[in-house]
């Protein structure tokens, strides 16, 4: 859970509650990540999708409004599985002739209705946890696929592995769609930020793009991880606590505006020019990240 997040159910302040959480980390009763805190075992223990639905929803929100920006009608692309990507195929359900290659029910559940967006699920195992279908079906189904974009989600994001999760039949899954798409776009809030998990999904140097909020002033480590994914060629596109153009109670927004859609990155090797130009951040902000 986020800090934020236990604040708000213990009815404290954050300050309070980041204290009591270092006196539980030191009696070993759960370990501290980024902005929040995991039972301890986290790097393979893995939350349900209730509990994961409840984390971070307004970083979520206008994490999906960004991403939703750099979809171009017509396009094909592959959506894994997780509660920021259902997110964010809630918002493409309103870009024509879209196709969506996604092994998670979640996705295709939120594109049912959309009679302009063609759905292809993958084969596969159900497995009942995050709703997604796994295995060698799904593997197997995505041999030859071909799309532009690839939009994953997971459970940690380091600059020295990339992204990974908890468990060892979704990485699989997610390395498929990786290498049927063009582009790699991670979807990953501030608080997965630093957290490494068991199981590698995308290296770093796959990455094309990160889609993530503004980590709050006190978290350095997730500062200096968006700085260190940066200096790796990473392209960072950073919403607003508030959401880039999200509705108040998680409600998809309007469509992003062009200058939202048109993200040139440089090419790698020039990361300050990449977290500037992608994510709109001024010279002072890039340079608060360089000394965090």
């Amino acid at each position: 859970m986020s800090l934020r997040e236990l604040a708000r159910v213990v009815q404290t302040s954050e300050v309070t509650v980041r204290r009591d959480v270092r006196a539980l980390e030191a009696e070993g009763l759960l370990d501290r990540r980024h902005g929040g805190a995991v039972l301890p075992g986290g790097f393979t223990r893995e939350s349900g999708f209730p509990q994961k639905s409840h984390l971070a929803t307004a970083e979520k929100t206008a994490i999906a409004d960004l991403a939703a920006g750099l979809v171009e009608e017509g396009e094909a692309i592959v959506v894994g599985a997780g509660t920021t990507t259902q997110e964010l195929a809630r918002r493409l359900a309103r870009v024509p002739g879209l196709t969506v290659v996604t092994n998670s029910l979640l996705v295709a559940q939120a594109l049912a209705h959309a009679n302009r967006v063609e759905v292809v699920m993958t084969g596969g195992t159900l497995r009942g946890s995050n709703y997604a279908l796994v295995g060698s079906g799904a593997e197997q189904s995505l041999q030859g696929l071909r799309v532009s974009k690839a939009f994953l989600s997971g459970s940690g994001l380091t600059a020295e592995r990339g992204l990974s999760t908890s468990n060892m039949l979704s990485s699989s899954v997610d390395r498929a769609l990786v290498q049927a798409a063009a582009e790699v776009v991670v979807l990953a809030d501030h608080t997965k930020l630093g957290t490494d998990t068991m199981f590698q999904t995308v290296p770093t140097e796959l990455i094309t793009r990160l889609v993530t909020d503004d980590p709050p002033p006190h978290d350095d480590r997730a500062a200096t991880e968006l700085q260190a994914l940066a200096d790796q060629g990473v392209q960072i596109v950073v919403a607003g606590g508030n959401g880039a153009n999200g509705a108040p109670g998680g409600e998809p927004g309007p469509a992003a505006t062009p200058r939202q859609r048109a993200l040139p990155g440089p090419r790698r090797g020039h990361p300050t020019a990449a977290l500037r130009s992608a994510s709109g951040l001024s010279e002072g902000r890039v340079a608060d990240l360089r000394r965090r």
